[in-house]
């Protein structure tokens, strides 16, 4: 499975963005997904994951419930993080996983840098 993730950059706090992952290589509809994120000097953390096929079930870390929004279109093979109301402490590269059982993850993107200035 290859996934490319996309969409970080530079914004306010309380501004918006919209991570991207496409996945290829595999059934996409077969996967969960989810993203996770990187501070600087801190350990990857879970952000949010949705469940395989339709995608009925997800699940947010406590930090982003309310904020964060992900989902996934089958179509596209994409999987989305839409981030709201973005404070300093979401700076991290933020990276989207593959889970072809449940969720354990057995592929990971790249990663893409989200920066909030205050």
């Amino acid at each position: 499975v290859q996934l490319q993730a996309s969409g970080g950059g530079l914004v306010q706090a309380g501004g918006s963005l919209r991570l991207s992952c496409v996945a290829s290589g595999t059934i996409f509809t077969a996967n969960s997904m989810g993203w996770y994120r990187q501070a600087p000097g801190k350990e990857r953390e879970f952000v949010a994951r949705v469940s395989d096929g339709g995608g009925r079930r997800k699940d947010y870390a406590d930090s982003v419930k309310g904020r964060f929004s992900i989902s996934r279109d089958n179509s596209q093979n994409t999987v989305y993080l839409q981030m709201n109301s973005l404070k300093p402490e979401d700076t991290a590269v933020y990276y989207c996983a593959a889970a072809r059982s449940g969720f354990r993850w057995d592929s990971w993107g790249q990663g893409t840098l989200v920066t909030v200035s205050s």
